[in-house]
């Protein structure tokens, strides 16, 4: 039942009050079970789903306090985020070949309102920036083609052609952004792909710029390839190793996860998924990846490509394991990559990553600061928009002092023994930093990443000896209920709770229940209204998509089957060298099933001259590189992709075996099927 905000508030007065008197029938031994049935039913039949509610007056009232929290007549980002508009594509929708969406920004609807009840409204801002789509100019000679995708394209041009730096996550949106410039500018003579690091949202969209046969040839040294006429695809070294390891290694627990991050079977719009400030959220096209023709390391800091210098600056650790900034000289311009974005970024992401190293983040943007910030007109960068001129300099040291701070002040307290949860209810800005428009928490912020520090230099454990080794969290459940006695009591006072305004309580208790009893719908449907309005109250996009997911689910069940996601990791999988194939056949092992079924093999793979003995005992499987042993139960021989298809169940054409024929049929036996769809909100 939809209620007005004066309704609510009357009946909320009633429950608690409903709730106070059943609490002291309760504690007289005289349980008044109408009146628990009563307040647990009070907003809408405790039995079914709920729907999703309007904010609360108490959320309505936090989210104005936001106007005066922030400088909302500090216009200089809305500013920088329409400058150079060539080519207005607010609105855009881009299709997949099945005639089905890889991108819509439609679905927003009106965003040029004052923010509604239901948002943050410092993230409706950010949701008003993130939406602008089109063609840029950066400088005369860069563009950018923004709001196609989570990331940027960016076309820079050359003597006689074109440089793209980063080519966003789908081939399809990569097509459009193309097309935008070609529009423009005519056909583009792409001389160089330039992947700035190793998530998907950069490189996933290649096939949408260039045609395979049209690479260079990575056999080649980087001159010959520079001067073969083909493209060369050039990445931070370390690249093609943190592409796999990230998008497969661990892709399938990650992409689960990604759908509460980017919110991706919510709806769009004021009640569901908005911005996630570094652009509105995941397309949902086809991926791909490129390999690299040469990566880029230290040996290397300048190239000139088609008479264009530039002059690179690695930052390993940083936003991703292998990423790098760069600078162009003849444009006065500094490509950030994603280690400046416009708001505060993750130093632990919520999909599940490595933790980033915010000391080095700092210091890696101090000495682009100190080798180019003289000389630079123009900051530009992955995600987001460019800043110029004036503010170069302290966007520079604003972005590298939020880093700086968490991670200092992170350590400050942990060697104090707070602990990680305690840190994270502790730590705040500055108050000059947290007026900032750019670095606000519009996708990491302060509690998780300062979360992220403490894990990075003392791991999960917090050192008190009752968390070494829990309950799993239904077990625990269980318990606390059987402690608690009357799960009615409990939801009674979580509604009495609910009425002040204690979401994240709320959501805490009723999530226990739910652990308890997955079937209590009474406890699905309050837990899921208070993490709903967490989310309208949350900053971060992410958080946002997070709770919204997490109500969604409660309400409905688990939703992954309905989420759509970028197709492709197959394809992504290609690229696995033969070492990672092997290491990706070890994670699928199921090794207890696999403990008493030892085996040995000698593998060659023709087509990479490469040699490996791979053993497996109790379960275990090890693999040495560069050998083959005269011992071993068999020998295969095969091409590096025909591996790759035995791993993945499709016909490999004829894999040559001599010796023990069960043995390559043993190895990949105990491979167990990886779905994204386990649950996360419930048990």
């Amino acid at each position: 039942m939809k209620m007005t905000r004066r309704n609510f508030l009357s009946t909320s007065a009633v429950a608690a009050l409903a709730c106070g008197a059943s609490l002291t029938a309760h504690a007289a031994g005289s349980t008044d079970e109408n009146s628990l049935n009563f307040i647990t039913d009070i907003f809408k039949d405790p039995t079914q789903p709920g729907e999703i509610e309007e904010a609360t007056a108490i959320t309505a009232e936090k989210n104005a306090e936001w106007y005066e929290k922030l400088d909302f007549s500090d216009r200089r980002e809305l500013d920088n985020a329409a400058r150079g508009l060539l080519d207005n594509q607010e609105g855009r929708v881009i299709y997949n070949d099945d005639g089905t969406t890889a991108w819509d920004l439609q679905g927003y609807g009106d965003l040029d309102r004052d923010a509604p009840d239901t948002v943050n409204p410092s993230l409706w801002r950010n949701t008003q920036l993130n939406a602008k789509a089109g063609l840029f100019e950066v400088c005369d000679g860069i563009y950018q083609v923004r709001g196609f995708d989570m990331a940027n394209a960016t076309f820079i041009r050359t003597n006689n052609g074109w440089i793209i730096f980063d080519v966003l996550m789908c081939k399809e949106n990569m097509q459009a952004a193309k097309a935008l410039m070609e529009n423009r500018f005519g056909p583009l003579d792409v001389k160089a792909v330039l992947y700035s690091h190793s998530h998907v949202d950069h490189f996933g969209g290649a096939e949408g710029a260039i045609d395979r046969n049209d690479v260079a040839d990575p056999s080649l040294s980087i001159d010959k390839q520079l001067a073969s006429g083909k493209t060369v695809i050039l990445a931070p070294e370390g690249f093609l190793k943190h592409a796999i390891s990230e998008n497969v290694y661990a892709g399938i627990a990650m992409a689960r996860r990604a759908q509460y991050q980017y919110g991706t079977v919510l709806e769009k719009g004021e009640k569901g998924a908005l911005s996630i400030g570094i652009g509105m959220g995941q397309s949902t096209g086809q991926v791909s990846l490129i390999a690299p023709t040469y990566e880029i390391g230290e040996d290397v800091p300048k190239l000139t490509i088609d008479g264009l210098e530039i002059e690179f600056q690695l930052t390993p650790g940083t936003e991703a394991p292998a990423e790098m900034n760069a600078y162009f000289p003849k444009y006065r311009a500094l490509w950030m990559a994603e280690n400046c974005t416009g708001t505060l970024h993750n130093l632990y992401t919520l999909r599940g990553a490595q933790v980033r190293d915010a000391n080095d983040w700092a210091k890696y943007i101090i000495e682009a600061d100190q080798r180019f910030c003289d000389k630079t007109d123009v900051v530009f960068q992955s995600h987001n928009w460019p800043h110029w001129g004036e503010e170069i300099h302290e966007y520079l040291l604003n972005t590298a002092a939020i880093y700086k701070f968490i991670h200092d002040q992170t350590l400050h307290y942990m060697n104090q023994g707070y602990t990680s949860n305690e840190i994270a209810a502790m730590i705040s800005l500055p108050d000059a930093l947290e007026k900032v428009w750019y670095t606000r928490q519009y996708y990491g912020t302060l509690p998780h990443n300062a979360k992220a520090i403490y894990q990075k230099y003392l791991g999960w454990y917090d050192a008190n000896p009752v968390n070494l080794d829990p309950l799993p969290p239904s077990d625990a459940a269980k318990k606390l209920v059987e402690y608690l006695g009357s799960t009615e009591l409990v939801l009674c006072k979580a509604k009495k709770d609910y009425a002040k305004g204690e979401y994240q309580w709320v959501a805490q208790i009723t999530k226990e229940l739910v652990f308890a009893d997955p079937s209590n719908q009474k406890a699905r449907n309050l837990c899921a209204d208070a993490l709903e309005q967490l989310g309208y109250r949350a900053e971060s996009g992410a958080w946002r998509n997070a709770y919204l997911m997490g109500a969604a689910e409660l309400r409905n069940g688990n939703l992954s089957g309905r989420a759509r996601t970028a197709n492709g990791l197959t394809n992504s999988m290609r690229a696995m060298t033969v070492s990672m194939l092997l290491d990706y056949i070890a994670i699928l092992t199921d090794a207890n099933a696999a403990q008493n079924d030892d085996l040995t093999l000698n593998l060659t793979v023709t087509d990479e001259n490469e040699q490996f003995y791979v053993t497996r005992k109790n379960g275990v499987l090890l693999t040495y590189p560069g050998e083959n042993r005269p011992d071993a139960q068999a020998s295969v021989t095969c091409r590096r992709l025909q591996l790759f298809a035995l791993m993945t169940g499709q016909q490999a054409g004829q894999v040559q075996i001599s010796g023990d024929a069960t043995v390559l049929k043993r190895l990949l036996a105990y491979a167990s099927k990886f779905e994204k769809t386990f649950n996360v909100i419930e048990p």
